[in-house]
């Protein structure tokens, strides 16, 4: 078989490089690199915890396909368990990895599909009976990124997959939101005992859709002390 060279060979190259899976493409980053001078963290199946309605199979709104974890719930599904009152849910919390000090990033390949709404896709939850039961929530309406309900983080957010990483300085008491490699937002938070991230779905209290969907990969932990 003839080789390829010169112009034909860059043809080629070019229609490869369309050719391929928008996630692949997303994993590889954005304009910057949110984990310079971080050490990652090494995480086992055992660390992604899911909870989802109690009243239905984990497999009726969890998957997890060749590497890609897609969580669904609809507006009238149940808690995850049965003790709780809080708004339906399909997310991981990822244990073994809380965190009281130090400076600690997640980061992840999100995408969410058009339609989805009044929905939270990641936070950073504060420990068990805390005043506070967050520091950082994303919501999702009407296909903007936002700081819990209020500030934007990143419009036009439906059917692409982006790169998040989000940043938090326990002794600082801030955090910092990062898409597709550029900051998006920081903000001072309210201080708490202990932390640790959550992803996924997790209904919210207005502007709902009837079903709420999110897709994350190659999510991984970072810290620095």
């Amino acid at each position: 078989m003839a080789l390829l060279s010169g112009p034909r060979l860059l043809l080629v190259l070019a229609v490869v490089a369309m050719a391929a899976p928008r996630h692949a493409s997303a994993a590889g980053g954005g304009g910057g690199n949110p984990t310079a001078g971080f050490e990652k963290v090494e995480l086992t199946a055992g660390d992604f915890q899911v909870q989802s309605p109690y009243n239905v199979p984990e497999s009726q709104r969890f998957q997890y396909r060749d590497g890609v974890r897609t969580f669904w719930v609809y507006k009238t599904d149940k808690p995850f368990n049965t003790a709780t009152h809080t708004n339906p849910r399909s997310e991981v919390r990822l244990r073994g990895h809380d965190y009281s000090s130090g400076v600690w990033q997640f980061e992840g390949y999100g995408y969410v599909p058009s339609g989805t709404s009044g929905v939270s896709v990641m936070q950073i939850h504060n420990e068990e009976g805390a005043a506070h039961a967050t520091v950082l929530m994303l919501h999702v309406y009407d296909g903007v990124l936002h700081f819990y309900s209020g500030a934007v983080v990143e419009p036009g957010i439906y059917d692409r997959w982006f790169r998040l990483n989000v940043v938090h300085d326990v002794g600082a008491s801030t955090v910092a939101v990062f898409v597709d490699g550029e900051q998006r937002y920081s903000a001072s938070v309210t201080p708490s005992e202990s932390y640790y991230f959550k992803f996924g779905v997790y209904m919210q209290h207005h502007d709902q859709s009837s079903c709420m969907e999110s897709r994350w990969t190659n999510v991984t932990l970072y810290t620095k002390h």
